[in-house]
């Protein structure tokens, strides 16, 4: 392989899939790496700075400048970092969370009507190609050993075609390979789900999927509770090999962040004492034990926990 081997498929895939092709307006009225950013922003909504410049490669200077077009836009905010009051934490405002949507979808349907036309039998073999260039540059790449994920590498976003039946399918499966559930809850989940994609208020509703290297690894749902003013998180799941990456406490994160932009005054959830790693997450967002009471579901003898989170209350 020579360099303009290299220089010849980068030339042949950017026109593959549009990204030189400003006049169907696919990242239109931003650039491409105006676009990147912004998309970043939506899929980590606690990003700091300095964070995103190192993750994008990108000139400090040149960041800069995006970051203050967006915020003189109105597409985002800047404020402390959690974690370093020497850092700046960047957010999508409700208008960037809108644009970033916008040409989320536009990417989508280019996407999409580029596999449409590749034949059914060749998907496999063109996926396969995809990860050995994935794994093979990435070994190169100092910044990683290209072999074990980062969290940095998981981007959370809406659900896609067939994600909300991958929630239902890996909610069984793996709840009945750890914990033996049987499929009474299987049939809880489907419900959930279902009553979900039939009917839902996207500004007070939302479903989040966590994406490891182009397939789903994690999500939670946001529905409202019956009680007024609350939110009721559900289905949090993580799959066993994406542990670790700090999936679940980003997924329940974003669902408080979104509750409270929502205007909602509590998050509420019913969870079993023997899933002790998300209890641990729900307690370091703040949310305290209500109430717990014995019964037997899902084939097996547990105690159901009541949790609550006061989006109100001023944080210890």
């Amino acid at each position: 392989m020579t360099v303009q081997d290299v220089r010849s498929f980068n030339r042949f895939y950017t026109n593959v899939i549009g990204a030189l092709d400003y006049g169907r307006r696919l990242y239109a009225p931003y650039t491409l790496t105006e676009s990147r950013v912004l998309y970043e922003l939506a899929h980590a909504p606690r990003t700091d700075a300095a964070d995103l410049r190192t993750q994008l490669h990108l000139d400090a200077g040149y960041l800069t400048r995006i970051l203050n077009k967006f915020e003189e836009d109105g597409l985002a905010e800047r404020g402390p970092s959690d974690t370093d009051p020497r850092r700046r934490r960047i957010t999508l405002t409700a208008a960037g969370r809108e644009a970033a949507a916008l040409l989320d979808e536009r990417a989508r349907e280019t996407v999409g009507a580029m596999l449409d036309t590749v034949r059914a039998e060749d998907r496999p073999r063109l996926a396969e190609a995809m990860r050995t260039v994935r794994t093979i540059l990435g070994d190169s790449d100092s910044d990683s050993d290209g072999r074990a994920p980062r969290p940095e590498d998981v981007v959370l976003r809406e659900p896609a075609p067939g994600d909300l039946g991958w929630i239902v399918q890996r909610n069984a499966a793996l709840y009945a390979a750890e914990y033996g559930f049987d499929a009474d809850y299987e049939a809880l989940v489907a419900r959930i789900v279902a009553d979900y994609a039939e009917d839902h208020d996207p500004h007070l509703e939302r479903t989040w999927i966590a994406e490891l290297d182009g397939r789903p690894v994690g999500c939670v749902m946001c529905v409202r509770d019956d009680t007024p003013g609350a939110a009721r998180l559900r289905l949090l799941l993580v799959e066993p090999d994406a542990r670790g990456l700090r999936i679940g406490d980003r997924l329940v994160g974003a669902l408080v962040d979104f509750a409270r932009e929502a205007g909602y005054r509590e998050v509420v959830l019913w969870t079993n004492d023997i899933l002790g790693a998300a209890r641990r997450i729900y307690q370091r967002h703040g949310f305290v034990l209500v109430a717990e009471k014995p019964h037997h579901s899902f084939g097996q003898d547990l105690t159901g926990q009541d949790w609550r989170l006061d989006l109100h209350a001023t944080p210890e």
